[in-house]
């Protein structure tokens, strides 16, 4: 493996990942994974992606250039539970769209271990609010001054709950900094069907179809 462009083939993903394509962002994390000792089966994992990229080579971030209404952003949030079978720590994921089109996504294994799927996505929220607590004092400084509490979409009904009331009193208590926010009616988490979840692609491996959809929603079209 010595020979083998490994790190150069994930550095060339995790550019293009980051810049302008969030459907390929989970699995080229979980690629990078394996940067400190890949083997021929991680070699040919970047492959089937790479095949992916050249099918969608004429897709593109779109924008539909507005910022219309009290609500200039909305952010969309989701974990998986578990999937690290090595560390049983889970992958949380969000994006925020604006005009149309994602304007920052995220997707990384969490840093200490969830123990339960409540536990997770609640976790994954509160990264997801920190970014919508920056984009609010942004888009204030440029005249586009939130009106009402910006809308967190999430699939579980549980975080959500935990997040307006105190049930899981185990919880860290820099944890409890979402529940702040809600209180103060800067965020307001709000539930969506997992059907519907645009962050589900950035969490896990989906079927084809969900990922044409959570493409599509992102704004990232020919």
């Amino acid at each position: 493996m010595s020979k083998v462009p490994y790190l150069s083939a994930v550095g060339s993903l995790q550019y293009l990942a980051m810049m302008t394509r969030p459907d390929i962002a989970h699995s080229v994390v979980y690629l990078a994974r394996f940067n400190a000792n890949p083997g021929p089966a991680h070699w040919n994992a970047p492959k089937p992606l790479f095949r992916y990229l050249k099918g969608t080579s004429d897709h593109k971030l779109t924008y539909r250039g507005d910022l219309a209404g009290s609500q200039p952003f909305i952010t969309y949030t989701d974990a998986s539970h578990g999937d690290c079978v090595d560390t049983g720590r889970s992958t949380a994921g969000f994006v925020t769209m604006m005009a149309g089109g994602a304007i920052g996504w995220y997707s990384q294994l969490q840093t200490i271990v969830a123990l339960s799927t409540t536990e997770a996505e609640y976790m994954a929220a509160i990264e997801a609010g920190k970014v919508i607590a920056w984009m609010r004092n942004i888009l204030s400084e440029f005249g586009y001054g939130a009106q009402e509490a910006s809308t967190l979409k999430m699939d579980n009904q549980s975080a959500i709950s935990v997040s307006k009331n105190p049930e899981m009193k185990h919880l860290d208590l820099r944890f409890h900094w979402l529940r702040d926010k809600v209180e103060n009616a800067m965020i307001c988490p709000d539930f969506i069907p997992t059907l519907e979840i645009i962050a589900d692609c950035l969490t896990k491996s989906v079927q084809a179809p969900k990922v044409r959809f959570c493409r599509e929603q992102m704004g990232v079209l020919a």
